[in-house]
């Protein structure tokens, strides 16, 4: 029993310990934001539990260090994935290097910018769960799994802060304007959460995906941030939120404290 309960702890502390995924800041000035990030995390990190429900951060900050809450476990993705649904269109063969077809731009704006049901499932049926898995490789995704609704695919935290951390790498350079534009054009109403706790000067690209399930709500959102020449990426998943109104509070919260040092020069 003592062997089991030292294990389980083990896991306990991995599952919110920091990632290195960066060599450690050198110089005084370099030394002194890597200090902030840490802190303004372990804010959001003592704000999320808080909240009900079960919430996932993690955090690319601008050294390339991942931070990390219950960064590996697992959710369904709702609408999140359709990012991921964006890029694997924009490498398909026939697409990457050709200009976009008109019908190929019906299809990705409704589904980023509106969040259109309908075009996710035609776009998920050209892509197909091989081509969603081929992008997971691509980006070195440890906790994602497929499913046959493209709403229930499995993702982490850590594994969607590192894929919107690369996301323009990811996407083909003849697309890369188009697929930031996008991001950068969520309507009015689902520009809740992150995009309403910038810090002044910064833009967000980003999607947001959220549905009830049995016992509360699904809610989440990632965004890539940008200040500058600065570029910071964070994942904040949500479920069992009593109401959405209620994930988009959580997500608003740990996103006004995890994006502080993003205000600093």
């Amino acid at each position: 029993m003592a062997r089991r309960a030292l294990a389980l702890a083990a896991v306990a502390l991995l599952a919110t310990a920091p990632l290195a995924a960066a060599a450690t800041p050198e110089g005084p000035h370099a030394r002194h934001r890597h200090k902030l990030w840490r802190k303004a995390f372990a804010s959001a990190e003592h704000y999320a539990a808080r909240r009900l429900g079960r919430v996932s951060v993690a955090l690319v900050d601008d050294f390339g260090v991942v931070h990390g809450y219950h960064r590996a476990r697992g959710y369904r993705s709702a609408s999140v994935v359709k990012a991921m649904l964006l890029v694997s269109y924009l490498n398909r063969r026939g697409v990457r290097g050709h200009r976009l077809s008109s019908s190929s731009r019906r299809l990705l704006r409704p589904m980023i910018t509106r969040s259109d049901n309908n075009a996710a499932t035609r776009v998920r049926s050209i892509v197909g769960n091989r081509g969603l898995r081929r992008l997971a490789r691509r980006v070195g995704m440890k906790h994602f799994a497929t499913a046959r609704a493209w709403g229930n695919t499995r993702i982490a935290a850590a594994d969607q802060a590192r894929f919107f951390s690369r996301i323009d790498e990811l996407v083909p350079r003849r697309h890369r304007r188009y697929a930031r534009r996008l991001l950068r054009s969520i309507v009015g109403p689902q520009r809740w959460g992150i995009p309403q706790s910038l810090p002044k000067g910064a833009r967000a690209y980003f999607k947001g995906g959220w549905r009830p399930v049995a016992g509360g709500w699904i809610v989440h959102q990632v965004a890539l941030v940008e200040r500058g020449k600065r570029r910071v990426a964070l994942a904040v998943l949500t479920d069992h939120d009593r109401s959405e109104g209620y994930g988009h509070e959580t997500i608003r919260g740990v996103a006004k404290r995890a994006l502080r040092p993003l205000a600093l020069p």
